[in-house]
């Protein structure tokens, strides 16, 4: 298109459709890169499926177990509103301290903006439709946490300097307001006045109903902590000014202590509120429970190998204590999970798994027969069966449906059986197998636990239990078994059942007889004399060890003995490991490397692996070098970090510069006899400063005042 022909003009050139960007949907995502990509679409369909039921349960699951606080200060918003209405002298002192609830939610501050906004829609909804929510990182003065205040509660623009700027739009000048908490009354009461009068406007619900005259402004501080003092005490003061005309609440999101309080603001300011403490429940217990209901449960096909299981806790344990960012962990496991593993068609309910593996292809079949868990399967058969599980296809798939089946089966009676024996061994003194069902899980998941030491000391232990306390534990194992459904399970619940019977009838039949007087005067230590030989004294020693031994036992301890056995049978037939099970790659996922590097990144490491071999990030074959050779074409900093690595405490920078010039001057095809090889030039000098520049800002040198012209080395050793 030419635009010769015009002087001056304005031109509009619209982009033909085949330039036009297309965005590529998550399933393009997903399938890019991905392995085998005939059955990529149903991968990710059933990624999908499963993540959106995980989500949909995890959400589910966080609504119940917040639901006890949310509704407390619910109860408290509630109360402190109608306390306004009251006339007696109690409710009008009551009334002059600005009411505040302190909520205790722990440091996982990941955690707290859900929690904020199930507090504040639950408040909008039932109680009253003023609610703001401010943060510290955008109120650092007064002026700003004022303005935040009311942009959130009366929706609109609000100007927070004296006089407005002259260049102001007329239309600017009529949308905004003053920033001051007399304009929040001003507009607070022409609010309620409508309200009052029926005019149409926002629907509320009949908790605001009930009391529409001064429904109560709630203003929510999600982090106290890193509030600024100063602010917060100014804020507060000036709240209380207006609390007869305004009907103020604030909540405190406070994460370590409620302490906090008295520590940020003093008396005079404390004074003026009402406090009432809310403590949520603890993000240990939280994590407990989302680990019982998404984990250890045969409901999702989806499984973590012991030690992904363990990054993922110890990242929680030892980082965040973030159950969201865990649940982000086994989202992020889900999808590595489906996008690097062909035969993770399999890991699906199990009709549409038994289905898939008739849709297998041939290809895929050999990535079954090459699965170290088949491997191991086809070993223990015959020599027959050998030959048809490695040449015939469909005996393979009929195969293959019947190992799908016995994992299933495999999962369906290990976690009833875990948590029978986290049952009994939770409450033993220095909790051998653990205090958490959480690591009996990763003692199962590594090893045969009935090999551990620990368990051996924990039976020991169970065998010295009162029978009140053995009772109870057994019915607490009879409670767990109820909700199992597979045929072994149903099985051992009514052993189970007999043997809580008998030990009921051991309370109603006789009482032991007590030992005959004969038997207390034949015993060796009667026979003893006040004077006696070493070797006598031996010898009546082994008589009562022999005795001890032969001694018969009470009915108790014979059905005691029964119990224990029993539940120890349970354990060896069910507590083995999944890697025990055929084809449980399907399902599990085991690279704990991928999941640390994604989670729990190292910037430290990322950095000096990219400044010794920039190649790896660079993917340039230019920058291939023998170990310990700088490269000449790498980049400034990289010449120049290497080149460090070969100094000492102090570097001069003369020397380093001249190094450097020798280097780059190598890269720019200088012969080095030349009279310019190694000549440091205006370029060369500047491009130099850059890099040291560069380097000092990340952390591995500073400068010093030891030495003129020299630099410290802060950082020692390498990748």
């Amino acid at each position: 298109m030419s635009t010769s022909s015009v002087s001056k003009g304005c031109f509009v050139f619209k982009p033909s459709a085949k330039k036009k960007k297309t965005t590529l949907s998550l399933e393009d995502h997903f399938m890019r890169g991905c392995e085998d990509a005939e059955n990529s679409e149903i991968r990710f369909r059933l990624c999908h499926d499963l993540w959106d039921k995980i989500k949909t349960d995890t959400e589910a699951l966080q609504d119940e177990l917040n639901r006890n606080i949310l509704d407390s200060l619910l109860d408290f918003t509630r109360k402190c509103s109608s306390t306004r209405q009251h006339s007696d002298w109690a409710s009008q002192m009551r009334a002059s301290e600005i009411p505040t609830a302190a909520l205790v939610l722990g440091v996982n501050v990941p955690d707290h903006d859900m929690t904020f906004q199930s507090l504040s829609d639950l408040l909008q909804q039932s109680v009253t439709p003023h609610v703001a929510s401010v943060q510290a990182k955008e109120c650092g003065a007064l002026k700003h946490l004022m303005k935040r205040v009311l942009e959130r509660l009366m929706d609109t623009v609000v100007d927070d300097e004296e006089e407005e700027e002259a260049e102001q739009t007329s239309a600017q000048l009529n949308n905004s307001m003053h920033c001051s908490l007399s304009t929040l009354c001003a507009w607070y009461n022409a609010n309620t006045k409508k309200s009052k009068t029926g005019t149409p406007g926002k629907k509320r619900s009949s908790a605001v109903r009930d009391d529409p005259l001064q429904p109560p402004v709630v203003i929510i501080f999600k982090d106290l902590e890193a509030f600024n003092p100063k602010v917060l005490q100014d804020f507060i003061l000036i709240c209380s000014r207006y609390i007869e005309r305004l009907p103020l609440m604030f909540i405190f999101g406070i994460a370590t202590s409620p302490s906090t309080i008295q520590h940020m603001l003093p008396h005079s300011v404390t004074s003026l509120l009402c406090i009432e403490l809310f403590q949520s429940l603890s993000c240990t217990q939280h994590l407990a429970t989302v680990i019982d209901k998404l984990i250890l449960t045969p409901q999702f096909p989806f499984k973590l190998n012991g030690k992904v299981m363990q990054v993922l806790i110890s990242i929680f344990l030892y980082h965040d204590f973030s159950v969201r960012n865990f649940i982000k962990g086994i989202q992020l496991a889900l999808l590595e999970h489906f996008h690097s593993q062909p035969l993770s068609v399999l890991c699906c309910k199990k009709k549409a798994a038994l289905l898939n593996v008739m849709q297998l292809g041939h290809q895929d079949l050999e990535r079954v027969r090459q699965l170290q868990s088949f491997k191991r399967y086809a070993e223990k058969q015959e020599a027959q069966e050998q030959v048809h599980l490695l040449t015939d296809d469909p005996h393979l798939k009929e195969v293959c449906q019947k190992l799908i089946k016995d994992l299933r089966k495999y999962h369906k009676n290990y976690y009833p059986t875990l948590r029978c024996l986290h049952t009994l061994t939770s409450s033993l003194p220095r909790y051998p197998l653990g205090k958490q069902i959480r690591e009996l899980h990763l003692i199962c998941l590594e090893k045969n636990i009935w090999e551990n030491e620990d368990y051996q000391s924990a039976m020991k232990l169970l065998k010295m239990l009162a029978k009140d306390q053995l009772i109870a534990l057994l019915q607490r194992c009879e409670e767990t078994l109820q909700s199992a459904k597979s045929k072994k399970m149903k099985s051992a619940l009514v052993q189970l059942g007999d043997m809580l019977a008998r030990f009921k009838q051991l309370d109603t039949g006789a009482a032991e007889p007590p030992p005959s007087v004969e038997d207390s005067i034949t015993s060796p230590v009667k026979n003893l004399q006040k004077k006696t030989h070493l070797f006598q004294l031996q010898k009546t020693l082994l008589e009562m060890n022999e005795s001890r031994r032969s001694k018969k036992l009470s009915p108790f301890e014979v059905l005691r003995n029964e119990a224990l056995e029993f539940i120890d049978s349970l354990v060896k037939s069910h507590l083995s490991p999944p890697e025990s099970q055929t084809l449980n790659e399907v399902c599990y996922y085991t690279s704990s490397a991928t999941v640390r590097r994604h989670l729990n990144a190292t910037p430290r490491t990322s950095i000096q692996a990219a400044l010794n071999s920039p190649i790896y990030y660079l993917q340039n074959e230019r920058l291939k070098t023998v170990d310990g050779v700088i490269s000449n074409a790498a980049p400034d900093i990289c010449i120049v970090y290497k080149l460090h690595l070969e100094c000492g405490r102090l570097i001069n920078l003369y020397d380093w510069l001249e190094a450097y010039a020798t280097v780059v001057s190598a890269a720019e095809g200088n012969e080095p006899d030349s009279d310019d090889f190694g000549k440091v030039d205006d370029v060369k000098h500047a491009r130099f400063i850059r890099a040291v520049s560069e380097l000092e800002f990340l952390g591995f040198i500073k400068s010093t005042k030891q030495k003129t012209d020299h630099v410290a080395r802060l950082s020692w050793g390498g990748c």
